[in-house]
């Protein structure tokens, strides 16, 4: 199976773009050697990190925004607000930046400083919020919904809250342009997609895009210790599974409204013992220096092809660069404090 890029002569064009709305999706698939060699099966990773806010959430951000204008909900100049742990808060600032909107992006305080600074660099009001149970009225997700109904009252044109765990506007946007990517970008010829999920909308939409072409194509979770969404799909029980992660912006206790649709054949729980040493190795010998999501979703791709056998093609999400990420994932001191893998060439 051959992928390529530029037109049937060989030679390579740019496309002029509008807006920095265009440039979000039509991302390639990247053929990832070493795990394809180590399993028999061809695994290809979906770049999202290429999207302009360097992330697969800038699709979220997009199809959030484009379905409450539709409905009216927001209003040119109005306010987007929305909890997120980082990426999502950055594509909506960077669409609200390009489309007269203004944003408020709720965080819970642990994220990696690099996002926070990332935020703070685009001109979000960032509201930075301790890390507390969903259950907690002071989680960084109900403190978005608290802070949208203020601005909807108080400013001239009102506010929305993004709702991105359960507003299926997400779901939606993935099944409408990443799902069918991936069915064309790979001649219908795939046999198994998998990915860890944080909000559920990248999971839902792309499993609900490709069964609709093949109900025959394996769906796969990827979970990181101590999510409850593994034990979610094998039971239909929301238990935590041993042991936890260091993992932003995955790993979920509760079924959102997106995760409701997921399609998904089989679960698989990834330690982070498991999952790093795939990224690290990915960027000594492949070049491409990825996040911790990556890590899982690269995991959870080798397991999907042990579990379906050599020979077939499966494709994961590759969510966004390491270095937003640096600060812990690729920092000596806090993975040795984490009792985790420590890149050879980071050992001090």
């Amino acid at each position: 199976m051959a992928y390529s890029s530029g037109n049937s002569s060989g030679d390579y064009y740019v496309r002029t773009a509008s807006d920095v709305t265009e440039l979000i999706g039509n991302t390639p698939l990247l053929y990832l050697k070493q795990v394809s060699e180590k399993t028999g099966c061809t695994i290809l990773g979906k770049a999202e990190f290429l999207n302009p806010g360097g992330s697969v959430k800038d699709r979220t951000a997009l199809g959030i925004i484009r379905a409450a204008q539709a409905s009216g909900e927001l209003q040119p100049g109005g306010r987007i607000v929305e909890g997120t742990a980082g990426n999502t808060g950055i594509g909506l600032t960077l669409l609200a930046n390009a489309m007269g909107y203004r944003s408020t992006v709720v965080m819970p305080v642990t994220q990696s400083k690099e996002k926070i600074d990332t935020l703070e660099l685009l001109g979000a009001d960032l509201h930075l919020v301790g890390a507390t149970s969903f259950s907690d009225p002071n989680h960084y997700i109900h403190t978005a919904q608290r802070l949208a109904e203020k601005f909807a009252k108080q400013e001239e044109n009102g506010a929305v809250w993004a709702r991105q765990f359960d507003n299926l506007a997400n779901m939606e946007i993935h099944q409408r342009t990443t799902g069918q990517e991936i069915w064309q970008q790979t001649d219908g010829k795939v046999d198994g997609f998998i990915c860890a999920v944080g909000t559920g909308g990248t999971l839902a939409g792309v499993s609900t895009a490709l069964k609709s072409h093949n109900a025959g194509i394996t769906i796969g979770l990827a979970d990181p210790a101590g999510a409850s969404m593994y034990e979610y799909f094998r039971s239909g029980e929301t238990r935590p599974s041993e042991g936890g992660s260091i993992m932003e912006g995955i790993g979920i206790n509760h079924v959102t409204d997106n995760v409701a649709q997921a399609k998904v054949d089989v679960s698989f729980m990834i330690t982070d013992e498991e999952a790093l040493p795939y990224i690290f190795d990915l960027l000594k010998h492949e070049g491409l220096c990825l996040g911790g999501s990556a890590a899982i979703n690269i995991a959870g791709a080798v397991r999907l092809a042990e579990h379906l056998g050599p020979g077939h093609t499966i494709v994961t999400i590759l969510c966004d660069y390491g270095n937003r990420y640096q600060s812990k994932l690729f920092n000596p001191v806090f993975l040795e404090n984490k009792g985790l893998p420590v890149p050879e060439w980071l050992v001090i």
